[in-house]
C-alpha cells in the first residue's frame, strides 16, 4: 500500500487528530492470510465483500492472497474496485435504473461482470441494456429480504436464459439470519445445508446445474464447509471484525483490527464524559444479543458505558468506570458495526504496536448509487 504518513517521526496512533478510523496491520493481516487458509483448505472460491474495507488498496492485498475476483454493492462501488484490477466482480444487490446499467456495461469492459438479482426485471434490463453479465439468481435462506424461494429458481432461470447478452451462472444466498455461533446457530447451519443442497440437486435433475453456489457471511466464515453445495464465499467485515463479530462468537477481540480514537471534550456533568464522536463518526447498530443500548467497547476505560450519541457528541457514563478523566484525554472504541463507521470517514489510519505506518483513503465511502 502506498503511504500518506510515514512512520519515521514514530507518531503514536493516540497523537492522531480525531475521531480518527485506526487499524492495526498485523491483526489484519491476520484476518486476511487466515480467511485464505481456509478457503483454499476447503477449495471454496473466496469473492470478498469490499463494503467493509472500502479500499482498492486492501481488495488487492485480498487478490493478491487468492481472492478470485471482489463483491460490491453498488455500481459506484464496483467502478472505485476497477482500480484493484479484479478478474471478475460480483455485483450483489439488485441493479435497476438506466443510469445504473450504463455504468455496469463500462465496468464490465474491464472486469467479468456477474449480477446477483432476483426478478426478472432486473434481468431484463440488464439485457436490454445489452450488458454482457453473468448471473446468480438470490434465493432467500431465511432472512426475508431479497430473494425469491427456492421452488421459484427454476422458472426465473428459465426465463432469464432466454434473454440475449446475460448468463445464467448460479445461485446465490445470504445467511444473514445466522448470527450467533451458539447451539441455535449451529442448529441454523445444518437447517440451510439441507435446503441448500435439496436446492442444488433439483436444479441439477433439471438440467441447470449452478456453476457458482455463492453464499456465506462473516458470522459463518469458518463454518462455510459444512454447507456442502456451496462452492464460493464472499464475506466482508472479516478483514477487521468487529463488536457484533465478538459477540457472535465469530471472532476473539483481539482479532479486531479497527478501532476508533477519540477525544474527551468534556467532563462538565458528574459521572459522565463527552467525545468527539457521535452519530456522524459511529454506527447507530446496537450490540448484538444485548437488551442495553450501547455503541462500542470502550477498551482503555474498562465500566465506561458508551450509551447516547448526538451528530457530534458521544456520551460515556463512567459511573462504573475506575480511571479518572480530564479534558484531551483519548479513547479507543470498538464499534458495534465497522461496515457503516467506516463509511463515515475518509481516510484510514494503520499502524504497527501503537506507531502510525501509513494512511489511505477509503475511497468507495458514500458510493449510494
Amino acid at each position: 500500500m502506498a503511504a500518506s504518513t510515514s512512520n519515521s517521526n514514530n507518531v503514536n496512533i493516540f497523537e492522531a487528530d480525531t475521531p480518527a478510523i485506526v487499524v492495526d496491520l498485523d491483526i489484519m493481516e491476520a484476518n486476511l492470510q487466515r480467511m485464505a487458509d481456509y478457503a483454499r483448505t476447503h477449495n471454496l472460491r473466496l469473492r470478498p465483500h469490499t463494503k467493509t474495507h472500502k479500499s482498492p488498496l486492501l481488495a488487492r492485498k485480498q487478490i493478491e492472497l487468492g481472492a478470485a475476483g471482489l463483491t460490491v454493492a453498488k455500481p459506484g462501488e464496483a467502478e472505485v474496485m476497477l482500480a484493484a484490477n479484479p478478474k471478475e466482480l460480483l455485483v450483489a444487490f439488485p441493479t435497476l435504473g438506466a443510469a445504473k446499467m450504463a455504468r455496469l456495461k463500462e465496468v464490465a469492459r474491464h472486469t467479468e461482470l456477474t449480477v446477483a438479482l432476483d426478478s426478472f426485471e432486473a434481468a431484463k434490463a440488464l439485457s436490454e441494456a445489452e450488458v454482457p453479465a453473468r448471473i446468480l439468481v438470490e434465493f432467500d435462506a431465511g432472512l426475508g429480504r431479497v430473494g425469491i424461494q427456492p421452488d421459484e429458481l427454476l422458472d426465473m432461470i428459465n426465463a432469464i436464459r432466454k434473454l440475449p447478452h446475460i448468463q445464467y451462472d448460479g445461485i446465490s444466498f445470504y445467511p444473514g439470519h445466522i448470527k450467533d455461533l451458539g447451539e441455535e446457530g449451529h442448529g441454523m447451519i445444518e437447517a440451510l445445508n439441507v435446503l441448500l443442497n435439496q436446492t442444488v440437486d433439483d436444479l441439477k435433475k433439471a438440467g441447470r446445474p449452478p456453476r457458482i453456489v455463492s453464499g456465506g457471511s462473516t458470522p459463518t466464515m469458518f463454518q462455510s464447509h459444512r454447507l456442502e453445495a456451496m462452492n464460493e464465499i464472499r464475506p466482508g467485515t472479516y478483514i477487521f471484525n468487529d463488536r457484533n463479530t465478538v459477540a457472535g462468537k465469530a471472532c476473539t477481540l483481539d482479532q479486531c483490527a479497527a478501532t476508533i480514537i477519540t477525544t474527551v471534550i468534556s467532563t462538565a456533568h458528574k459521572g459522565q464524559v463527552l467525545i468527539d464522536g457521535g452519530s456522524k463518526t459511529f454506527s447507530s447498530d446496537r450490540l448484538l444479543n444485548d437488551p442495553g443500548v450501547t455503541f462500542g467497547k470502550v477498551l482503555n476505560a474498562p465500566g465506561a458505558v458508551f450509551h447516547k450519541m448526538n451528530e457530534e457528541h458521544g456520551f460515556i457514563d463512567i459511573t462504573d468506570c475506575e480511571r479518572t478523566f480530564r479534558i484531551g484525554d483519548k479513547l479507543q472504541i470498538l464499534m458495534n458495526h465497522v461496515c457503516v463507521a467506516m463509511n463515515l470517514q475518509e481516510q484510514a489510519i494503520s499502524y504497527r504496536n501503537g506507531i502510525v505506518e501509513n494512511s489511505w483513503p477509503i475511497a468507495a465511502r458514500g458510493k449510494l448509487t
